[in-house]
Parts: structure tokens; sequence; C-alpha cells
């Protein structure tokens, strides 16, 4: 129910707690210190103690429970005397960029019409850092072991629609990515060669769409395709995923894709006409 929250998790671009490095002077330290406790929360870990959300943000005890207290009387975090959990309010700081972010609710419709039609779960994300960040979909069944839904972070590297995104990216935007990203295996066939991830993101660019098999996740494939604006600029993927076992990366490439091209060209003139 807070996967929003677990995806304000600090991204490669954040400075962190207690960097200076390249920060305005009208900088406000004591708002980024509020926002890493809420961060301190993860799908893991949903209850702390002081202790705890103290050791996670680098903070004194004192320090962690002024800001708790805080954010507990503001309604955000809510404790049985002991631990600290956070309260479903904490949401509106997702949907609020969800309900500015008209890709999330005009795409939602046209996936969930693609799901019914090709019976597979369908999805648009947004990349943030080195991850994608899930802002809709519709699943019409669970081929992952880990439950997929909006906010949900996952590597770009190894994922369709992250590719997609990355391979967008202008030269100097995707060297710096290259230069610093962990290329983390998640399965025996996820490229982990720079050399490798960068000719296929090189593929995926000139081609427009991308083919994945099992690199996130073994018995999981996927095809992904970008969403534009009205300059043409990049500004979301769409994809949809199988199970291996069910559909073969022919199958996907010949029914699935031109299908989800569609779906994608239809989202972009809805877009278009929001945007007038």
């Amino acid at each position: 129910m807070i996967d929003w929250v677990f995806a304000m998790r600090t991204s490669r671009y954040d400075p962190g707690v207690g960097s200076t490095e390249q920060r305005p002077p009208e900088f406000v330290q004591s708002l980024e210190r509020g926002l890493s406790v809420i961060r301190a929360f993860t799908q893991d870990r949903p209850r702390l103690t002081l202790s705890e959300v103290a050791r996670e943000t680098g903070m004194t005890r004192a320090a962690a429970r002024r800001f708790l207290i805080t954010l507990e009387w503001l309604g955000y975090v809510t404790s049985d005397g002991r631990l600290f959990s956070l309260r479903p309010s904490v949401l509106n700081l997702g949907y609020a960029y969800l309900s500015s972010f008209s890709v999330s609710e005009i795409a939602q419709e046209h996936l969930e019409d693609l799901a019914g039609e090709l019976h597979e779960s369908c999805s648009a994300s947004v990349l943030d850092g080195d991850d994608i960040v899930y802002v809709a979909r519709a699943s019409t069944n669970r081929i992952m072991t880990i439950g997929l839904s909006v906010g949900t972070r996952l590597p770009a590297h190894c994922t369709s629609m992250g590719r997609v995104l990355l391979s967008s990216l202008d030269e100097t935007s995707l060297e710096e990515y290259l230069s610093t990203v962990q290329l983390e295996p998640r399965t025996a066939q996820t490229v982990t060669s720079l050399a490798s991830l960068r000719a296929i993101l090189s593929e995926v660019r000139d081609q427009g769409w991308c083919l994945l098999d099992q690199e996130l996740e073994d018995g999981v494939r996927s095809v992904a395709v970008p969403l534009r604006d009205g300059s043409g600029r990049v500004i979301a993927a769409v994809n949809t995923s199988a199970h291996a076992a069910r559909v073969s990366m022919a199958t996907l490439r010949e029914e699935f894709l031109p299908r989800l091209l569609e779906c994608a060209a239809e989202i972009n003139q809805d877009l278009l006409v929001r945007q007038r």
C-alpha cells in the first residue's frame, strides 16, 4: 500500500544527508533531514525504533526524535510508544506526483485494454537515477516472485523498460550512468558487462524497442517501447511481460511488439491532445 513511499529511497542523484556538494545557498537542510526520516522506512522494515531511525539517517537520537514527533503530529507517522511506522496519509506525497503526471492516468486505461487483449500484464514506468519506477500497471496474473505495483522500483539495466529509457539519454547522461552503475546480476542471464550493455542500448536506440529474456527474473520475458511527448522526447516506457513457458521470444517480437507499438502510439496521441 505504501510502495510510493518506499520508492522515495535515496537515488544515485541524491546528495545524501550531510553532503554539501553543489547545494544552492537557499538549500533547507532540515527539510532534507525530515524526508530522510520518511525514507528510513522500507518494505522490509516498515516499523522502526527511535535508535534504528537515528542509525538509518545518521542523526543523533535527539534529532531523530524531534523529526519523528513532528511527522507524527502532521499525521505522517504513528507510534505504539516504542515502534514507529508510516501512516497512509504519507501516500499523498506520492500521489501528488501521479496526479500531476498525466502519463499515469492516460496510460492506465490503454494498458488495461492491452492486458485484456493479450492476457498478459502491462506496465508503464519512468527513469529515476539507476532505477525505473512503475507509474501505471494492469496486471492479469503474477509471474514474478516480487509483487509489482505503482511505485515499485527495479534496476534499469536489466529491465526492458529501463533499457528503453536509458537508450533515450543523451551521451553525457548515459556515460555518467555507465560510469557509476553497478551491474548486479539478477539471474544467470543478466548482462553484467558494460561493453555488452552499451551495445544493447545502442541497438535499442536504433530499433526503438527492447526485448528482454529472463535477465530480471528466471522465467520472465518482456518487450518494451517508449512513450514520447509532443516534441518527440522520451518521457516514459511501456511494456508487456509474460512467462517464458507460455510465450516465446518470437511471439513477443512478432505478435506482442506490434500491438504494444500501437498502444504506445495511442497513448502518445492522447498525451498530445492533453498538452494542447
